[in-house]
C-alpha cells in the first residue's frame, strides 16, 4: 500500500530535509523514524522538494509505502507521538501506486518572510529574516516581474546546485507589504538549489535602492550565478504547497501562521 501525507516543520532544528550521517540531524530521519514506529518496519520516505538547513515547511508531501494496515488517523495520531515538538504530521491517506511525492506534482509554492523594522524580534527569531533598513515593496515587487514565465535561472541557482537543466518556469512571482512584514510568494513548476533565497536577496538590494529596478532582468539575463546577487538568510522562507493532479485528493495545506495575505 502507498500512503501520502503532509508535513509541518521548523527547520531551525534541522541540517535540512535529507538523509545523512548518523550525526547530522534531519527531517527526514525524524519522520522515518516515527512512521517505521507505527508500522513495525523499517520506511522510506520520498519528499515533493528537499529544503536546506534552517528552512521551515507547512505543505511538505510524502509518500511511502507500507505492508502495515493503518487507518489515516492512526498514521497521524502513531506519527507525532514518536516526532519531536518541531515536526509534525497533518494528514495521511492512501493513494494510488502511480503516486510519487516528487514527479507527480505540478507545481510548488514557496514564501518568504521579511521583517522590515529597526529593531530585532525574539518571537520572529528564524522564522522571518530581518531587515533593518527600509524597504520598498513596490519596487521589489515590479522587479520580480522580469522573472515571470520560462527562463534559464543559471544566474539565480546555486553554484553547486546539481539539476539537469536551469529552465524553469515562474508562473507568479508577489511582493507585498502589511505593517513591519514584507512577503515573497513565489509559484513556480519546480525550483532549483537556492533559487528562492537568491531572488529574495536580489530583490532586497532593489528594494534598500542598493540596485536599479531592471537589476533583477540584467542578472537572469547575464546566466552567471558568480555575477548575481547576495543569497538571503534560510530563516524566512516557507515550502508552503505542492500542487497535484486532482485524481491524487492530496489536500491544502493549513494556511502559514504568519502572513501578509489572506486571500490566496
Amino acid at each position: 500500500m502507498r500512503i501520502a501525507a503532509g508535513i509541518e516543520y521548523d527547520g531551525q532544528a534541522f541540517k535540512g530535509w535529507q538523509l545523512q550521517s548518523h550525526e547530522q540531524r534531519t527531517v527526514q530521519a525524524a519522520v522515518e523514524q516515527a512512521l517505521s514506529s507505527v508500522a513495525a518496519h523499517p520506511v522510506r520516505v520520498f519528499c515533493a522538494g528537499r529544503t536546506d538547513t534552517g528552512v521551515h515547511a507547512v505543505g511538505q508531501v510524502v509518500h511511502f509505502d507500507t505492508e502495515a494496515q493503518r487507518t489515516p488517523r492512526n498514521w497521524v495520531l502513531g506519527a507525532n507521538v514518536n516526532l519531536p515538538a518541531t515536526v509534525a504530521l497533518q494528514w495521511a491517506l492512501p493513494v494510488d501506486d502511480s503516486f510519487h511525492a516528487r514527479f507527480s506534482a505540478k507545481s510548488r509554492t514557496y514564501r518568504y518572510l521579511i521583517l522590515n523594522r529597526p529593531h530585532r524580534s525574539c518571537l520572529l527569531a528564524g522564522r522571518a529574516t530581518w531587515v533593518h533598513k527600509p524597504l520598498d515593496a513596490v519596487r521589489m515587487h515590479t522587479a520580480g516581474q522580469a522573472l515571470v514565465g520560462t527562463h534559464d535561472f543559471s544566474s539565480y541557482r546555486a553554484v553547486g546546485c546539481q539539476a539537469n537543466s536551469p529552465v524553469r518556469t515562474l508562473h507568479e512571482l508577489r511582493v507585498r507589504q502589511r505593517g513591519e512584514l514584507i512577503e515573497l510568494r513565489v509559484h513556480a513548476n519546480a525550483f532549483l538549489h537556492h533559487m528562492i533565497r537568491n531572488i529574495a536577496g536580489v530583490l532586497m538590494a532593489v528594494g534598500r535602492g542598493e540596485r536599479a529596478v531592471d537589476w533583477a532582468r540584467e542578472v537572469l539575463e547575464l546566466r552567471d550565478r558568480t555575477l548575481g546577487g547576495v543569497t538571503a538568510p534560510p530563516d524566512g522562507l516557507y515550502f508552503e504547497r505542492v500542487v497535484y493532479p486532482e485524481a491524487f485528493g492530496i489536500p491544502a495545506p493549513s494556511p502559514l501562521p504568519y502572513r501578509v495575505s489572506a486571500d490566496d
